[in-house]
């Protein structure tokens, strides 16, 4: 009878046994595990802990006992395997409930013995109140010492899966939590743009949020550890919980002289074995193949190590099964969000030298969990990374609802090999309670393949912030939302066209820049950018994910609902105004307040439910710039409410519209002094990110006339006028001084040792910062002037063009 040796339990290796059993009654199996428990819910522990599950037996999947009624499989707890003698094939086995030792014989064995968390040689580490969590024993030490100290500061040090997860639910018990993370965001297996998501969801829950920073040391005083941070920061705290990732357990394997990867884990082949054939691995330990990348990586997860403890366990009888290779697809609920990822993100990319845009692409969409116009509907966030070919790469989702099954539906169709294309023309069930017609995954498709067929090109925040910053007259970011939405947020600078006006006023864009259309979710742009790529405008980048996204990933310098909310106490006799909002999307619930409130009475209070999570941030600014007061805003459950009173004197909302920021002025004087002046204004406000239009009129036209002699056919009168003008802006003479032409020549000499741009070089650099020159057509007629004398670049208009651009502008000079 052949016997069979598992080493360590829990998800690898009590799947292994209990396959194993099924495929062989006769097989003699015996699991050796060193802690107390063979199979719990680790994944169970931090709920426990916050008293979410109530029970801790309901933790406990398998005993001994019921492992051996069912499966006659012998297991024994508290016995540790110390070596393994490859040679005799046999083991060495302590008992640690009496320390003696033994030796247990196998014809195959199966190492699952799963990792440890890691605990780096900080000073003070090993305190009393310092503690990583990672089995049932960590559990009861947290649980006990919760109820027999009860903490009240608690420092989480680790921002993975188990750090999330007991951050919440130490919160979730009244703790004031501070959440210490090395790197510069939470949640290692998704991209900085999403766990931003993350971050502000994690301090609008008032738990402080300490990112790039290192613990330096822990000092124990008076029963609390200081928590000091690389930086000077310092964190008192009554309880430490330790989250820092996790190690495999493979130095059985090492002294074994087993093959090891230079993380320690052990090598096994596309059939598990490692490299004695006599020998499986399975679970945390082991190196496993990137089901995207197909190179080695490690994936410390329950749903591979269950997946390969069945293949192991049917290799072990003779079958020829391969494990291909993991995907890493996983969740996590973070606090009012759930987490989804799978496959490979940008920064794996990124490392192994692939760079965005020519390797690979990504979008970001939002969406909505189930049907706008079904009560509760709530935002879905979805990053896809995709190859050139459609190929999927990775996917991303962060939401209230809904999350886990586009990601495992989006796993499903990568595991299948299936393309973007496939994501478009998947066939998924549709009733208004659970999706929408078109589902989020659709649109992941849709949105892909509107890339791929150059339809549409996204610009993402930090890229945008990066344009901003270092090429300001490149561009013009178009907002084209509507009055009573940008009156509450716009990006600063951002030219203001509503999406219905867009067709009729067009022309009143350069299409020689690039445009950035923006919205609230990215939807509206899109449609924007479709009217102004068929209009003539080639370079048309969305701002992806809208301002919705855009805010999120500036939450720190833009959540001030805090502030502006009094949090006053509304009395239970009050008489409110109610106002569902729930599932509608932004800008819904803002339109929606804009609407309602425009029919209440002075001092009556609306009482508003929405879902969408940025609305709470949103009200508070709508209320500052309309005069209304925002008494309080809480959340329940999955939704926001905000309590709003109409003021007697509230704004009107024009008062809140934008001040114009354009700049404009009449050229009428031809001296160099004076057109010197214009340009050096015109190019200061062009800096600044202003549109400036220089209208030039009669002696200012000569300014931009052309140096070079035109053949032109011309009255005689005309001829005898630019015989008796200046011919360009080399022979503009100084209003004072010009001496016959003597102050003129020192006037440029001083202005060259002064390295001062002339006035060729100005004009120049006015063109090219977006400047519109235009000449008076009027003045041009009465001076014998040509379009052809003039130029390049210049426009040809009347008055009342100058005078549109004027009522755009806030300055308006005469020179």
């Amino acid at each position: 009878m052949l016997k069979t040796l598992i080493i360590g339990g829990v998800a690898g290796g009590a799947t292994t046994a209990a396959r194993l059993r099924r495929r062989d009654e006769e097989r003699e199996i015996v699991i050796l595990e060193r802690g107390e428990y063979i199979s719990y819910a680790n994944c169970g522990l931090p709920y426990y802990i916050g008293d979410v599950i109530k029970s801790r037996d309901t933790l406990l999947l398998q005993t001994p006992e019921a492992m051996k009624a069912k499966f006659n499989i012998d297991v024994r707890t508290q016995h540790e395997v110390i070596k393994i003698n490859r040679q005799n094939k046999n083991v060495v086995v302590r008992d640690l409930k009496n320390g003696t030792e033994y030796i247990e014989e196998y014809d195959s064995l199966v190492i699952a013995t799963s990792s440890s968390p890691i605990q780096p040689p900080i000073p003070g580490i090993h305190n009393e109140n310092i503690v990583s969590l990672w089995n049932v024993k960590d559990t009861d030490f947290i649980k006990n010492y919760i109820q027999e100290h009860k903490p009240k500061k608690v420092t989480v040090v680790g921002g993975g899966f188990i750090g999330l997860e007991m951050a919440e639910n130490l919160h979730t018990l009244g703790m004031k939590v501070s959440l210490v993370e090395l790197q510069n965001q939470v949640m290692a297996p998704i991209d900085f743009e999403m766990a931003q998501l993350l971050h502000e969801n994690i301090t609008m829950n008032n738990v402080d949020l300490y990112l790039s920073h290192g613990v330096k040391e822990f000092i124990q005083k008076d029963k609390q550890t200081i928590v000091c941070l690389n930086d000077g920061q310092q964190i008192i705290s009554d309880l430490v919980i330790l989250a820092l990732g996790v190690k495999p357990n493979s130095s059985l394997a090492k002294e074994a002289d087993l093959n090891i990867n230079e993380r320690g884990g052990i090598i096994v082949d596309e059939y598990l074995r490692t490299s004695d054939k006599d020998i499986y691995a399975v679970g945390d330990v082991i190196e496993v193949d990137n089901f995207v990348l197909k190179n080695k990586t490690m994936i410390p997860l329950a749903g591979p190590a269950n997946k390969q403890g069945r293949i192991c366990a049917d290799n072990l009888v003779g079958d020829c099964k391969i494990y291909q290779g993991s995907l890493g697809s996983s969740v996590a609920k973070v606090f009012d969000l759930t987490v989804a990822n799978v496959g490979v993100n940008e920064k794996m990319l990124q490392a192994l030298g692939k760079k965005k845009d020519k390797d690979y692409l990504t979008i970001i969409i939002n969406q909505k969990s189930h049907a706008g116009y079904y009560p509760g509907a709530t935002p879905l966030t979805l990053k896809l990374i995709f190859d050139f070919d459609g190929k999927i790469n990775g996917g991303q989702i962060i939401g209230q609802d809904g999350v886990d099954k586009r990601i495992d539906t989006l796993a499903t169709v990568m595991r299948l090999k299936g393309t973007i294309h496939d994501l478009a023309e998947l066939e998924l069930s549709y009733a208004p309670p659970y999706s929408s017609a078109k589902d989020p995954v659709n649109m992941l498709g849709f949105v892909a393949e509107n890339v791929l067929d150059n339809l549409v090109s996204f610009i993402y925040p930090h890229e945008f912030d990066q344009l901003v910053q270092n090429h300001p007259n490149d561009h013009i970011v178009l907002d084209i939302t509507e009055d009573v939405e940008r009156m509450v947020y716009h990006i600063k600078d951002s030219y203001h066209i509503p999406l219905g006006q867009l067709h009729e006023r067009i022309n009143e864009l350069d299409r020689n820049k690039t445009i950035i259309p923006y919205c609230a979710i990215g939807v509206r742009s899109y449609n924007a950018a479709r009217i102004l790529m068929q209009n003539g405008f080639s370079k048309v980048n969305v701002l992806a994910g809208g301002t919705a996204f855009y805010k999120s990933m500036h939450y720190l310098e833009n959540n001030l609902s805090v502030q502006q909310q009094k949090q006053e106490i509304i009395p239970e006799d009050k008489e409110l105004r109610i106002l569902d909002c729930t599932g509608l999307q932004c800008p819904g619930p803002i339109m929606k307040v804009n609407e309602v409130m425009a029919t209440l009475e002075a001092n009556e209070v609306l009482k508003v439910s929405a879902t969408d999570m940025g609305f709470i941030r949103d009200i508070g600014t709508w209320c500052q710039r309309t005069g209304h007061t925002l008494l309080k805003s809480e959340r329940k459950g999955k939704e926001n409410f905000a309590y709003i009173k109409k003021d007697i004197n509230e704004c009107p909302i024009h008062q809140a519209v934008e001040i114009p920021q354009g700049k404009t002025m009449v050229v009428f004087s031809g001296d160099l002094d004076k057109v010197l002046a214009s340009f050096i204004i015109a190019n200061g406000a062009a800096a600044m990110g202003r549109p400036v239009t220089m209208f030039f009129t009669f002696w200012g036209l000569n300014a931009l006339r052309k140096t070079e002699k035109q053949h032109i056919k011309k009255s005689f009168i005309e001829k005898m006028f630019g015989i008796m003008m200046p011919r360009g802006s080399e022979k503009l003479k100084l209003s004072k001084m010009n001496m016959a032409g003597m102050g003129t020549s020192m006037m440029k000499k001083v202005m060259k040792n002064k390295n001062v741009n002339s006035l060729e070089e100005l004009m120049s650099l006015a063109q090219s910062n977006g400047v519109k020159l235009v000449a008076c057509t009027m003045s041009m007629d009465i001076m014998g002037i040509t379009k052809e004398e003039l130029i390049d670049g210049v426009e040809l208009a009347g008055v009342a063009s100058y005078l549109g651009d004027a009522e755009e502008s806030n300055v308006n000079l005469f020179i």
